[in-house]
């Protein structure tokens, strides 16, 4: 198994991280400023990447920037708490999931093993090589690939997974609550905005392509529906 990168100027943290993370037999490097960290990122050498957003010289929403302008490795954030500024606009810019300093690591670890879920799932039908396709969007749960009318679509690992989620119950409403255990593998906290940022970010990457009808619904006070042609 790939290593997972650690990005953190804080070298007490990463050092406490990595012998967590050596326990739970998950192997770690660290970079401890944005420059190294997108190059090792970008180097494709980890499976995904945990970023501090902050960080002296470049922080991590320009590292992150910078890793998303040529990979879709999955990342998990570090946030302050309560900022959900730095928050939203991670989300924004790509980042799977993250998580409000001070945490701990075990929260962090079940953070990567349901990122990491996510990132290698595969289907669990017993027709493996079945696609989704619903309204001009197709999805290959195997291969983890998706297509919007015969052209590619470049979705992270969190935006493909949710959805899957809502093409195997298109045309049913799907909650929020639903949407973040099944496609973040996680409980819904309050106020948490995570599943409306990667849904405004799938419809963005959908308008690339000219469509203007939306194919995800919004049911207000009640969750997304996939629009059924």
């Amino acid at each position: 198994m790939q290593p997972i990168l650690l990005v953190d100027d804080d070298r007490e943290l990463t050092k406490l991280l990595a012998t967590y993370l050596s326990a739970e037999d998950i192997n770690s490097e660290a970079a401890h400023d944005g420059q190294a960290g997108a190059a090792l990122a970008l180097s494709g050498r980890f499976q995904m990447v945990i970023l501090d957003v902050m960080m002296p010289g470049q922080n991590g929403i320009e590292t992150l920037r910078q890793i998303r302008q040529h990979s879709q490795i999955p990342i998990l954030m570090l946030t302050a708490k309560g900022d959900d500024i730095d928050r939203i606009i991670g989300l924004e810019l790509g980042a799977d999931d993250y998580v409000p300093k001070p945490c701990s690591p075990r929260e962090i670890l079940a953070r990567i093993r349901a990122i990491l879920r996510r990132a290698t799932a595969t289907s669990p039908s017993p027709l493996p090589n079945t696609l989704l396709s619903h309204s001009g969007l197709t999805l290959s749960p195997t291969q983890r690939h998706a297509q919007w009318r015969g052209q590619e679509l470049d979705l992270t690992s969190t935006e493909f997974s949710l959805l899957e989620v809502l093409m195997t119950q298109a045309g049913s409403i799907v909650s929020k609550a639903q949407l973040s255990e099944r496609a973040l593998g996680r409980k819904l906290m309050r106020f948490d905005r995570s599943i409306d940022v990667h849904i405004s970010s799938i419809r963005q990457k959908l308008s690339v392509f000219g469509e203007q009808q939306p194919l995800i619904l919004t049911v207000r006070g009640q969750g997304y529906q996939l629009r059924v042609d």
